[in-house]
């Protein structure tokens, strides 16, 4: 009996601890899910049902700025059931706070119940919100599955370093120049800084995971 009720002890400090880790994620962790707007040519080729043409097109028509223009341009190759699968291994992270119920559905085994969930706890304001609510429907496992095709706006002129390190693509150079120009007034001004640095079709792409709150 004792035993027990250590091991339920041992085990909500662990969750607790894993929640607290949890906050500065803002951006779910993929474990095996490719970024098809950051990966390599190679990259691409090893995924089920991407050819040669299919990879020569996304990389040429990329940053996609969302799954329902991903989704558009490989629907003229690929079946419903291909890109199912496809999108086990490759997604562009969903905004929690403004996907569309299209977009979501794409997520490999969300149905209209957990589309339900997903939405039931709008607006979500950290990734631990959104890992507290949906683990009551689902185990560790799928809970982890389900997070890396998701993420939280991080706060432009408050973020942590951890926060702004969790979008795609983003290292140490870029973190300098996330908050060289804090504190940020609008969202041009943002756009006009971080445009010194790179192209206008990638800071259309590092816009999508900030916001100013």
């Amino acid at each position: 009996m004792l035993v027990k009720s250590f091991g339920r002890i041992v085990g909500a400090a662990v969750l607790v601890i894993f929640i607290g880790v949890g906050i500065h994620a803002q951006v779910g962790r993929a474990t095996g899910l490719v970024e098809p707007n950051l990966a390599g040519e190679k990259e691409l080729l090893a995924l089920p049902h991407l050819n040669a043409a299919l990879v020569k097109g996304i990389m040429e028509r990329r940053p996609f700025l969302n799954m329902t223009e991903l989704n558009t341009f490989l629907g003229q190759s690929l079946s419903q059931q291909q890109r199912t699968e496809l999108y086990g291994r490759m997604f562009i992270h969903l905004n929690l706070n403004t996907a569309s119920k299209e977009e979501i559905l794409l997520i490999p085994g969300v149905g209209n119940r957990m589309l339900h969930e997903f939405e039931e706890y709008r607006p979500y304001k950290a990734l631990a919100q959104f890992h507290r609510e949906i683990d009551k429907y689902v185990d560790d496992k799928e809970l982890a599955r389900l997070e890396q095709y998701v993420f939280v706006p991080i706060s432009l002129n408050t973020a942590s370093d951890a926060d702004i390190l969790t979008i795609p693509g983003i290292g140490q150079r870029m973190l300098h120049e996330f908050k060289e120009y804090r504190p940020y007034k609008t969202m041009d001004q943002f756009r006009r800084e971080i445009g010194k640095y790179v192209d206008k079709k990638e800071v259309a792409r590092l816009e999508r995971y900030v916001a100013l709150n």
